[in-house]
């Protein structure tokens, strides 16, 4: 496998953990002490599991292409996991940004 879609590939699992951490911390955020609870201690634990592999991908992609894979991975995984898991609702304008975020990987991808 060629190492820069491979890198994009970690890029996007590495987005993947991110949500699962973020996932426990909002279960933190709901204890009453948020910073002494197990699910504060699991996402921390998820976030710093992935630092090993971000220089593996700083390695192979410039720090813009990283940038917009992860952000764009991040909002459409933390959209999901808010809207299916926490029954969060989206707005037309968030929608809107989020058809505009995938926009912006698209044009990534085809001109980078």
């Amino acid at each position: 496998m060629e190492t820069k879609p491979f890198a994009v590939l970690v890029t996007i699992g590495f987005s993947c953990l991110g949500v699962l951490g973020d996932y426990f911390l909002k279960l933190a955020s709901a204890q009453e002490a948020p910073l002494r609870s197990k699910w504060f201690y699991v996402g921390f634990a998820v976030y710093a599991s992935t630092a090993f592999g971000w220089v593996f991908v700083m390695q192979r992609l410039k720090l813009a292409t990283i940038g917009v894979v992860y952000s764009v991975s991040m909002i459409l995984l933390l959209t999901v996991t808010g809207v299916v898991l926490f029954r969060e609702t989206l707005n037309y304008y968030e929608i809107a940004g989020i058809i505009m975020a995938l926009a912006s990987l698209a044009l990534l991808v085809r001109f980078a």
